[in-house]
């Protein structure tokens, strides 16, 4: 009964979500009296955003005719707030994103802007004390004590990204419990209060957590080959609703120059990228975010391709998380809008 009523509570709390946006960004999409189109980009909140803010820091949107407002979405309010208008473009996981083609929601990926997968498992003190797990103890070690343990999961892709990293490792997903939560800093205050043992999310919050002494990240990409690059595909894609990108076939190729510009900026400029990290992230340590930093790859091409999606589709169907049948064709993605 518990979790029925939890569960009605998140449904009616992301609904009021939706009706807020709605609401306060009717102007959206419009002439400016300076000249530019006004469009809205949801955003998830991780390191996964900078290369937005380095776009609109350096002013790649405004030289595109671009003014952006920034909306922060959790995973659970990502599509309908698209197909709301509330949002005209949304930083998105794969995983979410393949999630409402497999739904048939008419959305679109029109660039890839970031590869890989910056994620922590971070672990409680509690918890680590018990099981006696450091930053150094080998992901084996962790794995097996996660049997019989209490994770915290704010969507499908962390749920199934610790399905990933525990099967790696010879742990079936299902021998530890979970409870599910309206997002990472709920995840974060259930890890505080000891009503979770640990949870897996997108840096920076995992070693964020950890640098202020709350918990010990046991489990990264850098330690991890199953979440590592090469094995992981696509990391964030810029996705629109199909008859936005149709109506508007001008403003998205704007955007999306302007984020590339931003990631080509970023591939070769870390310090400044760091600089505005730290204005978008306020509070987290310089090593924090640039650790988080490095855990992506930051084209300088933002295009997609078939290989491409052929590894983050065998990562995906290796979380589980994806509605069955799921696949992607040449109409749910293009490069048509990118720079040539």
């Amino acid at each position: 009964m518990r979790n029925s009523v939890v569960t009605r509570r998140i449904r009616l709390g992301a609904l009021a979500a939706i009706l807020v946006l709605g609401a306060a960004l009717v102007t959206a999409c419009g002439g400016d009296s300076d000249g530019r189109t006004t469009v809205s980009i949801g955003v998830g909140g991780s390191i996964f955003d900078t290369q937005l803010h380095v776009a609109d820091a350096n002013g790649y949107f405004r030289a595109a005719g671009l003014n952006v407002k920034f909306v922060t979405l959790t995973a659970s309010i990502g599509a309908a707030a698209l197909e709301s208008d509330s949002v005209q473009f949304y930083n998105d996981s794969p995983t979410d994103f393949l999630t409402a083609v497999g739904r048939k929601i008419p959305e679109v990926g029109v660039s890839m802007n970031a590869v890989g997968n910056p994620i922590g498992l971070i672990v409680g003190k509690k918890f680590a004390q018990v099981h006696g797990l450091t930053e150094r103890t080998p992901p084996a070690t962790v794995a097996k004590a996660l049997i019989g343990s209490t994770g915290g999961a704010s969507s499908a892709t962390t749920k199934g990204q610790a399905g990933i990293f525990m099967r790696a490792y010879g742990v079936q997903p299902s021998s530890a419990h979970y409870v599910m939560l309206p997002s990472p800093a709920a995840d974060k205050a259930a890890l505080n209060n000891n009503q979770i043992d640990w949870f897996v999310t997108s840096e920076p919050i995992p070693l964020a957590v950890q640098a202020s002494g709350d918990g010990v990240v046991v489990a990264t990409p850098e330690t991890v080959p199953a979440w590592s690059i090469p094995k992981t595909g696509y990391g964030q894609v810029v996705v629109a609703r199909q008859s936005y990108v149709q109506s508007h076939p001008d403003i998205v190729r704007k955007f999306v120059g302007a984020v590339e510009q931003a990631t080509k900026y970023m591939h070769a400029h870390e310090n400044e990228s760091l600089g505005v990290a730290k204005t978008i992230l306020t509070g987290v340590p310089d090593a924090v975010l640039l650790r988080s930093l490095r855990q992506v790859d930051w084209p300088e091409r933002n295009t997609m391709n078939d290989s491409g999606w052929k590894t983050t589709m065998a990562f995906l169907n290796a979380e589980g998380a994806l509605p069955k049948g799921t696949k992607i064709t040449h109409s749910n993605w293009t490069n048509e809008y990118l720079p040539q």
